[in-house]
Order: C-alpha cells, then structure tokens, then sequence
C-alpha cells in the first residue's frame, strides 16, 4: 500500500455509517486535488478498499463517477488509473476558467466568501514561507474556488471543483513547482487587493492576463523537446 493510499484510513471518519460511493469519490478527488494521487498511477481497489473501509462495488461505483468528471480512466484488463491530461484539456480547463472566474470577480463580494479567499491566500503564503510547494498548489486552488463562490451559485460551485480536481494533474507537468507557484501567490494577493478595492473591471482584467500567462506556462510544458 503507497502512502497516498494509505494516508485514506484518516479520511474514514468521512464516511459514517450510510457510507456511498458518491462519498468516496469526494475523498478521492479531493485527494486528486490536494496533489496526492499523480497521472498514470494505477490505483488498488484492494487497498483503497482497505484503507477505507468500504465494499469494491460501492469502490467501483465510485471509480465509474470519476471517470465522468474526466478524473480516472479505466483500461480493460489492465485496472483503473489516475487520468492523464493533454494540452488540449488544458486549453479547454482555462476557457471554462475565464468564464467562471471572470463573472465571479465583477460581482460585489459578500463578507463570506471573501473570508474565504483571505484565508486561502493566508495558508499559500504560509506555506511558501515553510518552503512546502505542494501546500502551495493547493492552497491557489482554494483560493480560486473560493473566487467562484462570489458568483453564489451551488451548481458553479460543484463546477469548479471538479475543474480544479483536473487542474491539479495538470501541475504535475512543471518540473519545478516553486518556479510554477511562486509568482502566482503574489498576483492572488494582487487580484484580492483590486477585489478589496471595489474595482471589478481592473480585477477582472487583471484576471484575464494572469490566466494568460498561465495557460501559456503550461502548454510551454507540453512541448515536445523542450
């Protein structure tokens, strides 16, 4: 059993009695999303299954949900792997971005969510300080998914969490992640000023450059011979 998976005995907790797939799919994208699972890696249902506590028919329906958000594939004869993505989903993951996340910056901000995206920002720069990157990638994905609750919207909610979920497998092209992730946790507290500011327009812009710029970082990763 790796330690990916066997970290899963402490989220068993999660599960309670009526214990669903749909429930373990969210320990497992969440685990997806916090950097801990990598593209390619096959996952076991006999050790997930044992780390969890849970029967392989409620894993496999679990697996089949995941699969639909484009998180796992399933090889016939070969098991269930976490899903590798190309530069075109990457392409598609930063359209989808722009859409959500440039509407959510022009609306005016409720006290809630911007509690939110300070303490997201808060535990990436906590977390660049301790020199921990994969804290840091993570802690950036909180902050955008807290950016999309200012659109106060349930379903785009839902939307975003399962973009970042694919996000996240993405970062595991870059071979340096502090390079990566350490000028985007300055442009957040950017972007977090000019939302604090009351000025959308200017965020919004701003937005747009920083995913920019991001996508292209990326996609340079990609490139064949580079």
């Amino acid at each position: 059993m790796d330690d990916a998976v066997a970290d899963l005995v402490q989220d068993r907790s999660r599960l309670g009695r009526s214990s669903t797939a749909e429930r373990v799919a969210d320990i497992l994208r969440d685990r997806i999303t916090e950097g801990l699972f990598m593209p390619g890696q096959r996952l076991s249902e006999e050790s997930i299954c044992e780390a969890l506590g849970v029967s392989r028919n409620t894993l496999r329906e679990a697996f089949r949900l995941l699969s639909h958000e484009r998180l796992l594939d399933h090889r016939l004869n070969r098991g269930v792997f976490v899903r590798v993505l190309s530069a075109e989903d990457v392409s598609d993951l930063y359209r989808v971005r722009r859409v959500l996340e440039g509407a959510a910056v022009r609306r005016s901000p409720t006290p809630q969510a911007m509690t939110l995206i300070r303490e997201a920002l808060a535990d990436a720069e906590r977390a660049a300080g301790g020199d921990d990157w994969q804290a840091v990638g993570t802690a950036n994905i909180r902050f955008h998914q807290a950016l999309v609750a200012l659109n106060e919207s349930p379903r785009l909610d839902e939307t975003m969490r399962q973009l970042l979920a694919e996000l996240r497998l993405v970062f595991h092209v870059m071979d340096n992640p502090r390079d990566f992730h350490e000028p985007f946790v300055a442009r957040n507290r950017e972007l977090l000023t000019l939302i604090e500011a009351g000025e959308p327009d200017r965020a919004a812009a701003y937005l747009d450059g920083y995913l920019d710029h991001a996508e292209r970082l990326l996609l340079r990763a990609y490139e064949p011979n580079r």
